[in-house]
């Protein structure tokens, strides 16, 4: 399947100014087709998730989860908290300690995982523009389907390490840890798509409190789930 300029600049949420960039300096796959740029989905997919970059809207993400009742992103999120006006400067510790209590992963584990965010690249931001990105270890990670969080990190200043597709300062993270490499993939794809809604965006933008936020998520999770159940046709001409 190829995609045009604009849909794959829709897709991450930059102008198509930034894609002709990615192209020319970071190496992303095209082709060209009388003077036009098209895109192969799959190659795009894989070298955005060789970057870490996550996208906005649907075009690279798929309609539906990969296992929507695998992973309720509410029951994630209250394991792993909402962490409100921290210094940038402090976020690492701040991951840290999410990972200190991480459900379902022994003390060897959390430490294992600890240590590796605290060394240099050990961190992928993964920014998705409007201020937000969805940090998450480097290293894959399988800790079985017991295991795993999502924490919500709202900053009080802008966070420098973490690149920006829009210009606008990253201050609301998104970290996860996902109990496998496909439950990340969902993961990614589900709060990508989350955040490009004005909903959930404009609830954490305007600083709602923690019920809010998890009633929105709780929001998102049920249409998933909705979105993966196979409608039932049922036969023309009534029961008999």
């Amino acid at each position: 399947m190829y995609l045009n300029l604009i849909q794959i600049a829709e897709s991450f949420g930059v102008s198509e100014h930034v894609v002709e960039d990615w192209v020319r300096d970071e190496s992303m796959p095209c082709t060209t087709d009388r003077d036009r740029l098209l895109f192969d989905r799959a190659e795009v997919v894989e070298w955005a998730a060789t970057r870490g970059l996550a996208t906005r809207a649907g075009f690279l993400t798929p309609d539906t989860p990969a296992f929507p009742t695998g992973c309720h992103i509410e029951f994630l999120l209250r394991a792993g908290g909402i962490w409100r006006d921290l210094p940038a400067a402090s976020v690492i510790d701040t991951l840290a300690k999410v990972v200190s209590a991480l459900p379902g992963a022994t003390a060897p584990i959390r430490q294992l995982l600890g240590q590796r965010l605290r060394t240099p690249g050990g961190v992928t931001w993964a920014p998705i523009g409007g201020g937000f990105a969805l940090p998450h270890p480097a290293a894959s990670v399988a800790l079985g389907r017991d295991s795993g969080t999502v924490a919500l990190l709202l900053l009080r200043d802008p966070l420098p390490q973490a690149p920006t597709p829009d210009g606008v300062p990253v201050t609301c993270l998104f970290f996860f840890i996902a109990p496998s490499p496909r439950a990340h993939l969902d993961l990614l794809g589900r709060l990508s798509r989350g955040l490009a809604q004005d909903d959930l965006r404009e609830i954490i933008v305007n600083n709602a409190g923690d019920a809010a936020i998890l009633a929105a998520i709780a929001r998102m999770d049920a249409a998933a789930t909705r979105a993966s159940v196979p409608e039932v046709k049922r036969p023309r001409g009534g029961a008999s």
